[in-house]
């Protein structure tokens, strides 16, 4: 008869009136033999189906708790959690009373149900433990800098240093599994709509693309730098001019520019597209089911908006919402009320309109009711943003009081709340500056009113496209022209706009999708004209010489046929925060930067040898550091 193990690889707690016939004592050491040296299971699979079994769990010691006879394991691995126990009697009670939290260990032993009254509702093993009788150390623990267990809150310097022991933490780990479901979900559903998986290089050409590029020096032509990709942008028109129809990646992009709550430094993700032969609403249709989808798919109770998002166009999302992002949820509109003033008996605002200044009406539902601190504490808000302060009025049965509604006409009065919908019980507040001053800073008391009112539909996922984007916008601070968005965009009316037009009248395919106040990305019908190209980059102080250098390989492309073609980029990272209701992008990326753009754990960015520097050819030229040893003297570093 054959002992080999091989001849007796049976499932465990398997009987037969055959093999207890024959079945040596011996036999039953053979099958622990047998076993997988870490487990048999996860810490998520026992259940009562598994009682009297004999298993083996590998894991981290989540916790552990004493009862005096007993000693309670809360056993923990990728998968869940399975509680352990071991008696006071057993050999190995010391070892197993010594391993600190966190701690790597193997279990081996049966399960047993639990009793009524020790069952864990909240665990999927909660009915059943593992009664230990062989325990082995795989890794010690040292004493932990920071608690997995728990709900302690600790600094964004000790969870980034210590980022491996924080992504342990349920919430932690749970987030990152999203991602990567959402990004699978993501890639499917692009395959499944006809779009092609191409990768595109990491090691490109700088380009003014409206942030700084991270450099990386060329060690085989001195003096020379390579750019990380601030996004695919050119490599993927470039795909759909070499005759490819749907291009997709999920693409790493690379800014040096600041952290945001929403925008990670240094690095981060997006789900870069690209069509061939294409008009807006073409790609709006290709995206909206893709990004519908996933959004359904990981909602939970939310609700998402259902295609065809709606679309507004950029000056109407200044005028009603005070911003290019709007929050949909928020159902407060803003008006303009600016000839309601004109000439008016409030002085005050009548002379600024006199001035060019505009007023915008921010209605505040059912505020009327609210005592006199609620207006006075929106006010002094109003002041701490450098605002002169926020005026009001309160509608009633009677007319409308306030500070603004004593002193205005009826009639104006009136045209106020006729334009603004309010009722009687409403309140409506006033911003009057120059308009774009007047945009933004209403745009903020519309989330603050709404934000003091309780207003915003908190269970919602609401998108919509902001489109008709200006195609020029000038900076203030130099009084140049510059482009306002994508510089790779066609202008509305072609090159007849661009000639013809007033720069700054000029509007242009471009668009943003955004999803409860976050913009997930911009994109645009691209240019693809070399002539419409050199014309709009000619307006926005580019002379022709400075687009054949740095856009040389698109703009020669080009000039061999091209056809019209667009996409969009929404980003990976703030989709899995929206999906995650997570407040900061970090809480939703393995292994972030802080603030300052450093990575703690592994201590990025740090100096170099010399000798790299020489092979190089680089030689460091570092800022002055004062130093109070040396009396406040400068020194280079």
């Amino acid at each position: 008869m054959c002992f080999s193990a091989s001849c007796f690889l049976v499932p465990l707690g398997a009987t037969s009136p055959l093999l207890d016939s024959f079945w040596p004592p011996f036999l039953d050491n053979l099958i622990i033999m047998t076993m997988h040296p870490y487990r048999t299971h996860t810490c998520a699979e026992l259940r009562l189906d598994h009682a009297g079994q004999r298993v083996r769990l590998s894991g981290w010691i989540h916790r552990k708790r004493d009862h005096g006879n007993l000693l309670f394991i809360d056993l923990r691995d990728h998968y869940g959690l399975t509680q352990c126990v071991i008696d006071i009697s057993s050999r190995l009670f010391p070892l197993a009373e010594g391993a600190r939290p966190e701690s790597v260990i193997t279990v081996t032993g049966a399960v047993v149900e639990r009793s009524a009254d020790t069952v864990n509702p909240s665990l999927p093993t909660g009915q059943v433990e593992l009664a230990i009788d062989e325990i082995h150390i795989e890794s010690p623990a040292d004493v932990l800098p920071m608690q997995v267990a728990g709900e302690a809150e600790y600094s964004d310097e000790m969870r980034l240093t210590h980022r491996f022991l924080d992504l342990r933490r349920p919430e932690v780990h749970a987030n990152i599994m999203l991602r990567g479901q959402i990004i699978a979900s993501i890639r499917r559903r692009m395959i499944e709509a006809g779009f092609a998986e191409f990768q595109t290089p990491i090691l490109t050409a700088s380009s003014p693309e409206g942030a700084r590029d991270y450099l990386v020096p060329s060690r085989n032509h001195p003096g020379q730098f390579y750019a990380l990709p601030q996004a695919p942008q050119q490599f993927k028109q470039l795909l759909m001019v070499s005759g490819f129809d749907r291009y997709f990646q999920i693409a790493p992009c690379f800014r040096d520019e600041d952290a945001r709550a929403d925008r990670s430094p240094g690095e981060f993700y997006q789900l870069d597209f690209e069509m061939a032969f294409v008009t807006q609403e073409d790609v709006f249709a290709a995206i909206e089911p893709v990004l519908h989808g996933v959004f359904d798919e990981f909602k939970g109770v939310r609700t998402v908006t259902a295609p065809p998002f709606p679309r507004i166009p950029y000056a109407e999302s200044m005028l009603k919402y005070g911003s290019d992002k709007p929050d949909l949820r928020n159902p407060i509109v803003i008006h303009d009320v600016t000839g309601a003033f004109s000439d008016s008996a409030f002085g005050l605002f009548a002379r600024n309109v006199a001035k060019g200044f505009v007023v915008r009406a921010i209605p505040a539902p059912g505020a009327a009711a609210k005592p006199r601190s609620f207006f006075d504490k929106l006010n002094d808000w109003a002041r701490e943003e450098g605002a002169g302060g926020l005026g009001y009025m309160i509608f009633e049965d009677g007319g409308a009081k306030g500070p603004i509604g004593k002193n205005l006409e009826a009639d104006r009065t009136e045209t106020i709340r006729q334009a603004t919908g309010a009722k009687s019980g409403d309140a409506v507040f006033f911003v009057c500056q120059p308009k774009k001053d007047a945009e933004r800073f209403a745009g903020m008391a519309r989330m603050r009113i709404c934000d003091e009112l309780d207003l915003l539909e908190k269970e919602a996922l609401s998108f919509c496209w902001i489109v008709d984007y200006p195609m020029f916008e000038m900076n203030e601070e130099t009084g140049r022209v510059e482009f306002s968005h994508n510089p790779f965009s066609m202008p509305q009316g072609g090159m007849e706009a661009l000639e013809e037009m007033d720069p700054l009248d000029i509007l242009a395919y471009q668009y943003d999708i955004v999803c409860n106040g976050v913009e997930l990305s911009s994109g645009a019908i691209r240019n693809h004209r070399p002539d419409i190209m050199i014309k709009a980059f000619g307006i926005a102080g580019y002379g022709p010489q400075v687009v054949e250098e740095k856009f040389g390989g698109l703009l020669n492309a080009f000039r061999y046929g091209a056809p019209p073609h667009g996409g969009s980029a929404p980003g990976i990272d703030r989709i899995v925060m929206l999906l995650a209701d997570e407040p900061n992008i970090r809480e939703i990326i393995a292994f972030p930067m802080n603030q300052q753009a450093q990575d703690l754990l592994m201590g990025a960015p740090a100096a170099v040898e010399p000798e790299r520097l020489r092979d190089l050819h680089l030689k460091l030229n570092l800022p002055k550091i004062k130093s109070s040893a040396e009396g406040g003297k400068s020194r280079k570093s």
